[in-house]
């Protein structure tokens, strides 16, 4: 335990002695080395301990166990060494060391790793949090990669696509530096979906066309046809799927290998083009190309030519290894180019589009999406132009004047991250192929509002019910974290104890900026105030600052040491002090708009919940230094499972239906920029269900347009 608190101890004191600032390439290197080996340090000092752990329990265990046997036998054992003929001070001793071996393993067990409380270190420095929570996700990253056989990603010091990954979940739970906790957050999300209104914004949408609906079922199947792991047989058999997914990796007909094209990274077998064909009824002769392995922002695709349609299938796989998780989580903004945007740029599209997209540069896109999609690019039609500016790449020589397809339509599909590639890779390859058309299933936000508009004649999102994906960005997970803490503000039924510390930070904030926007400069400098008033105020100022700004002014003023940390003991009476500076007494619950007791030149009041409100962001609000808004591109059909009718028994069986029925609407990209907290938000995003939604919608239409004709004959 003394060493996990050194080691500990040093690892705080090197993330705090780090500069704040930005520095150099160089140095920055530097001290992400020595911050890195710190926390290895004092991760090898902590899993000693655990070790150690073990070992104590199972020997307290042991001697526990030779006590009862002891006692089993009446005491008359010799072989104990509670024998009789010890004397009482050796007795004694032993005994004594029993209790404090099972004291110890007890102590242990209840402080964990954590011996001190990185509390008394980091108090509210935001970037010393972020640092540390940065440290925290790089090696629980690097370390489960290496479990699942990647050990490469193990001993890499250098910024790569992990340490992105972890800067960005680093950023996202820096909200312990306002003494948030974990739990704390997750009683606020269980709220947010208790909370849930009812959704009736269904009445004013617009049903989408049956044209459209009928070509995205039909190409459903490709896109999930795409996850050629065993991840698809495990959501749909999840206790035999190691036999279904052998089964369509043709292991049992070996005999039909050499019938099979050859995929980039598949197996000896050729298992996986034999999954993709088996699941789309396909012939060998269909398959045409392909890619199964994937390293960094690579993604697998399959390129199918159906000559009874007279159409050409790229069909993109989503999220399936953890690369592809990686390539989520490379969610920062990142500059799309020119070339991004050729599909946008190009004579095919509307001029007014153009012109648009032109005078609006920079667009930003998905980082880890737009370098997958750059990626797919290269490997579809990849060779660079020729000197008479015309590709010679593989879908070129496949789809030219005098070839194969030519004048055949293109269609990309892809469910999940494989549908926001799908919709990027159309963006570029529109251009050159006016007959093109993307149908994204549960796509990720990935390009900006004008790129979103743009590529609505060609892209086509699809959106299941409440699935996250379609709303999952960092924008909407910085919302989602500030309504969860707003909504264990506002229930009455949750820990006093824990809305008093939550309202008592987001009020002391809010304070300092009523205090900063409405207090007269000559107020400070009256004789009013007294000295020690005015010391309060200006350091309440500092502080405020320092929360907000986390600037390196107030570091030097205001030091480790000296920064308030927060405890138990002092929430009550920060809460009754900013209370009282409001107008507001007594709790929460009895406090009342009047401020008859403060002047109402100095400070407006309102209650401690509108103040907690207001001091969160809503979607509607950006300022300068927020990342760009990231929306679904093209035109978002939303489907939706309609209510059952709640039908008494007596009006018979015939018109129960047992399973949803379900619609289809056009839905605007505002709708989906923040997520919904619901029991269904992960079921949602299954391929299978916006699957069976679609096809549910074709033949509740097709029985609607019969009863239709019916009544008119």
């Amino acid at each position: 335990m003394i060493g996990i608190a050194i080691a500990q101890r040093a690892t705080a004191t090197t993330i705090l002695s780090s500069p704040q600032v930005d520095s150099s390439s160089a140095a920055d290197a530097v001290i992400r080395h020595e911050r890195r080996m710190r926390y290895k340090r004092w991760l090898r000092w902590t899993r000693f301990g655990m070790v150690i752990t073990v070992l104590q329990f199972f020997g307290a265990s042991y001697l526990m166990i030779v006590i009862l046997q002891y006692f089993s036998q009446t005491g008359k054992s010799s072989w104990c060494f509670l024998d009789p003929n010890h004397n009482v001070l050796e007795r004694k001793l032993l005994v004594a060391y029993l209790v404090l071996v099972w004291f110890l393993v007890i102590i242990q067990c209840m402080t964990g790793s954590d011996v001190l409380r990185w509390r008394s270190f980091y108090a509210t420095h935001d970037s010393a949090w972020k640092a540390h929570y940065h440290e925290v996700f790089d090696h629980g990253i690097r370390e489960v990669l290496c479990c699942l056989g990647r050990v490469k990603y193990l001993s890499v010091l250098e910024e790569d696509e992990v340490y992105s990954v972890a800067r960005l979940l680093g950023d996202l739970v820096a909200y312990r530096a306002s003494g948030t906790g974990h739990l704390e957050l997750l009683a606020g999300l269980a709220l947010l979906q208790r909370q849930r209104p009812s959704e009736s914004f269904s009445d004013d949408l617009l049903e989408a066309p049956e044209e459209m609906i009928r070509e995205a079922a039909s190409l459903h199947q490709f896109a999930e046809a795409a996850y050629t792991g065993p991840l698809l047989d495990f959501g749909r058999n999840p206790i035999l799927f190691p036999c279904a997914w052998l089964y369509r990796q043709g292991v049992v007909t070996p005999w039909t290998r050499n019938r099979r094209p050859v995929l980039g990274g598949d197996n000896w077998w050729r298992g996986h083009a034999a999954a993709f064909l088996k699941y789309v009824n396909l012939s060998p002769e269909s398959l045409r190309q392909g890619r199964v392995c994937q390293g960094k922002c690579e993604a697998a695709y399959f390129v199918v030519v159906l000559h009874h349609l007279r159409s050409v299938v790229i069909a993109v796989r989503g999220t399936e290894t953890p690369e592809d998780l990686i390539t989520d989580g490379l969610c920062r903004e990142c500059t799309l180019s020119e070339k991004d945007l050729d599909g946008l740029i190009s004579n095919n599209i509307n001029p007014d589009v153009k012109q648009r997209v032109l005078s609006s540069f920079p667009h930003y896109g998905h980082s880890g999406i737009v370098e997958t999609a750059r990626e797919l690019f290269m490997q579809i039609d990849g060779v660079p132009e020729s000197k008479d500016n015309e590709a010679t790449g593989f879908l070129t020589s496949l789809m030219g004047p005098d070839c194969e397809c030519h004048g055949y339509s293109i269609r990309i599909v892809g469910h999940s991250l494989g549908g926001s590639i799908s919709a990027l890779l159309g963006i570029r390859l529109y251009g050159r192929f006016p007959n093109l058309h993307v149908y994204s299933y549960g796509p990720l936000p990935c390009v900006d509002s004008i790129v979103a508009d743009a590529c609505s004649d060609f892209v086509t999102s699809i959106v299941y019910n409440d699935e996250f994906s379609a709303r999952l960005s960092v924008n909407s997970i910085l919302r989602l974290r500030g309504s969860a803490i707003t909504a264990l503000s506002e229930d009455s039924a949750a820990d006093s104890a824990m809305i008093f510390r939550l309202a008592r930070r987001v009020l002391q904030i809010s304070s300092f900026r009523s205090n900063e926007d409405t207090v007269p400069a000559s107020t400070l400098e009256s004789e009013t105030m007294t000295p020690e008033d005015s010391n309060h105020y200006m350091y309440r100022r500092r502080h405020y600052k320092y929360v907000t700004e986390g600037s390196a002014e107030q570091d030097q003023q205001f030091p480790a040491s000296s920064v308030t940390d927060f405890t138990e003991n002092q929430d009550t009476a920060m809460l009754k002090e900013n209370t009282e500076q409001l107008g507001c007494y007594d709790t929460l619950s009895t406090c009342t708009s009047a401020c008859s007791e403060v002047k109402e030149d100095v400070i407006t009041c309102e209650d401690p919940v509108s103040e907690f409100m207001n001091a969160v962001p809503s979607s509607d609000e950006t300022s300068a230094g927020d990342p760009p808004e990231m929306y679904l591109p093209g035109v978002i059909i939303l489907m939706l499972p309609k209510k059952k009718s709640f039908l008494p028994i007596w009006g018979g069986w015939k018109n129960h239906e047992r399973d949803h029925a379900y619609r289809a609407y056009l839905a605007n990209k505002e709708s989906f920029k923040d997520i919904i907290v619901s029991p269904f938000m992960f079921l949602d995003h299954l391929p299978w269900r916006c699957h069976y939604a679609l096809q549910k919608v074709l033949e509740t239409r097709q029985a609607q347009s019969q009863q239709d004709l019916s009544s008119l004959v």
